[in-house]
């Protein structure tokens, strides 16, 4: 080989190490900043179904925990949950979003949530050296829950009827003590969104909402959102990259907040609300997403300061 490409060659290695220091560097103030902090992190979207994001995805836990981070995973299922519906000739029915649950349906719901896809996030970050622990909301009655009721308006007699969703909750009361356990050791949490009633019957409640109400529960300092687009967006359809809580709710004033967005940002603001520390918005669809909004200057995302 000739000398010129040896040390062409050495001056590429060099550089990339030089970027990797450069990187390790840039994260060593954030890595002191929240060392014994409580992160919960709601994973759900394209993240979830791509081998590729989720093997990064779990890469990422893993580190998080190891630099003394203390992460808690809520995970969603929707795409997976039709699919099993739909295999068993179950009709699905959605209403503002959210799957309309009858008792045939909820224990597929639970099948599906606390069973396969808990298990494989589970089997993920453990594959990658952690110590990945699943449980559903029923357990130890993490979450407790009381039925979700919709009010909607018909539109030619403008009269208000409340909608009956099946066994779709939402969370009530969520009893952070387990999650003490959890902090002591190298153990960590992925919970799946089902929850129990005053008589034990199984809720099933949409993920951001049990990310939101364990964020509160256990005055997280950060409850970060992966979605399946850039952030936030302004009127213009621009990605914001950092916002206050009044400067959020502006946006629902002005009607640049719409769609999914609408319930992902109110979790987020009523999490703010009730002691979370930030709120941050992020698109899953990026590898290694989580590393890059904690430990960069600059994000990729969308953070909203309490």
């Amino acid at each position: 080989m000739d000398k010129r490409d040896i040390a062409g060659r050495n001056i590429g290695v060099t550089k990339h190490w030089l970027r990797t220091a450069q990187t390790l560097a840039e994260a060593l103030p954030y890595l002191r900043q929240f060392s014994d902090h409580t992160f919960v992190i709601k994973y759900g979207g394209h993240a979830m179904g791509d081998d590729k994001l989720a093997r990064d995805f779990a890469r990422d836990i893993v580190l998080i925990k190891q630099v003394g981070i203390n992460p808690i995973v809520v995970h969603g299922g929707g795409p997976q949950i039709g699919a099993m519906l739909s295999r068993m000739n179950i009709q699905s029915e959605f209403v503002d979003g959210l799957r309309v649950t009858d008792r045939e349906s909820v224990d597929i719901v639970e099948m599906v949530l606390a069973g396969s896809i808990n298990k494989q996030i589970v089997t993920a970050i453990n594959g990658e050296g952690g110590r990945a622990i699943g449980i559903s909301g029923k357990d130890g009655r993490l979450i407790e829950a009381r039925k979700l009721r919709r009010a909607k308006r018909d539109p030619d007699s403008n009269i208000e009827k409340i909608l009956d969703l099946g066994f779709v909750g939402e969370p009530r009361k969520v009893n952070a003590d387990i999650f003490r356990i959890f902090e002591n050791s190298d153990a960590i949490p992925v919970i799946a969104p089902i929850g129990v009633g005053d008589a034990g019957e199984t809720y099933n409640i949409n993920a951001d909402s049990a990310a939101g109400a364990i964020a509160e529960a256990v005055g997280a300092s950060k409850l970060l959102m992966l979605t399946d687009i850039a952030g936030v967006m302004n009127g213009a359809g621009l990605l914001i990259s950092q916002m206050s809580r009044d400067e959020a709710r502006g946006l629902f004033r002005t009607g640049a907040v719409t769609g999914g967005m609408i319930p992902k940002l109110e979790t987020c603001l009523k999490a703010l609300d009730n002691g979370v520390g930030a709120a941050h918005v992020l698109d899953g669809r990026i590898p290694h997403v989580l590393l890059l909004e904690l430990f960069t200057a600059d994000g990729t995302g969308t953070k909203i300061d309490a």
